[in-house]
């Protein structure tokens, strides 16, 4: 039991919120030179690794490179192994420089090095198929194409994404703004329950239309139960204060009836439920309203009174 006291307590910031892709972990797949596609490897919704293949495509532009690139290589294989004493500087030069260009284009074009070693070594054909792989690990959430679509440079044909950090997005008026500092933890409301997060970045430019600052939390998701377009609500820590009376979390109960409640001592060993409102809480202290400073309030096994209580009917007394 202790008595009620006012301590000082940080003022969250309640402000709606929007749940963004993190785009630092989202790619967007797209050929370099216009190709048919051919066949397709991961699906919508498919979790897949860096470096797979998700799409093979066939292009005439890649042909001709991966021609080139053979010719040129048989070349400076050639002048390799005579060596500067049996050919001309230039033609030395002229060789290796000529391989490293057909090279460099191949793989500008979307050639993996793996795919050139293998197209090199004789394992696969200059016939212009290659791979489009993955760039980094996440989840297909996008893929606007069908197999056989011609399609030209820049087209993006799959997107991935990590979902297991997500950002939530939301809008704070100046003075709220200037009361929070990135790294200020966060607590979300979701339909799907409470995540935790941190500021992460604050938008150094006003809305033009609403004057607001955005203010970015990235959030761990780490059973992906949010998804991107959801609205949520957040509570941001703030650096401004406020008196208020708090008590441990596991004080404040809730009653048979619905309501929050906790227990005062009338006297020694003598116990009855007080009804409450909770406000919110704040780490694992809860703030509450209803109750005279210095109230005698059970802030240890408060549960287990209710549960006497339960049982008895009665007013609960120590035994």
């Amino acid at each position: 039991v202790e008595p009620l006291a006012a301590l000082e307590v940080a003022v969250p910031i309640e402000a709606p919120g929007e749940v963004r892709l993190n785009r630092y972990a989202t790619a967007k797949v797209a050929p370099r030179i216009t190709a048919q596609i051919i066949e397709r490897h991961a699906r919508l919704g498919e979790r897949v690794r860096r470096g797979v293949p998700l799409l093979t495509l066939s292009s005439v532009e890649m042909a001709a490179a991966q021609g080139d690139l053979k010719v040129a290589f048989r070349e400076w294989e050639r002048a390799r192994r005579l060596g500067k004493g049996a050919v001309s500087e230039k033609r030395y030069t002229k060789a290796r420089v000529a391989y490293e260009l057909a090279r460099a284009k191949v793989l500008a074009y979307g050639l993996s090095e793996r795919q050139v070693t293998g197209l090199l070594s004789g394992k696969a054909a200059a016939d212009g198929q290659f791979a489009l792989l993955a760039p980094r690990a996440g989840t297909v959430i996008a893929d606007d194409f069908v197999e056989g679509d011609v399609v030209e440079p820049g087209r993006v044909l799959m997107t991935l994404t990590d979902e297991s950090r997500l950002w939530v997005e939301t809008q704070l008026t100046p003075k709220q703004a200037a009361s929070v500092a990135v790294g200020a933890a966060a607590r979300i409301d979701t339909p799907h329950g409470v995540f935790t997060g941190a500021v992460m970045q604050m938008h150094p430019i006003a809305d033009e239309a609403t004057r607001t600052l955005g203010a970015r939390i990235e959030v761990s998701n780490p059973n992906r139960r949010l998804h991107a377009g959801e609205f949520v609500v957040a509570w941001i820590d703030s650096t401004a204060t406020e008196t208020a009376f708090t008590l441990s979390e596991e004080a404040v109960l809730r009653s048979p009836d619905g309501d929050w409640q906790v227990f005062i001592e009338e006297a020694p060993g003598r116990y009855r439920p007080r009804e409450v409102e909770l406000i919110r809480t704040v780490g694992d202290r809860a703030i509450v309203k209803g109750l005279p400073a210095a109230t005698a309030v059970v802030t240890r096994g408060a549960f287990f009174l209710q549960s006497e209580l339960a049982k008895s009917g009665f007013e609960i007394h120590q035994h």
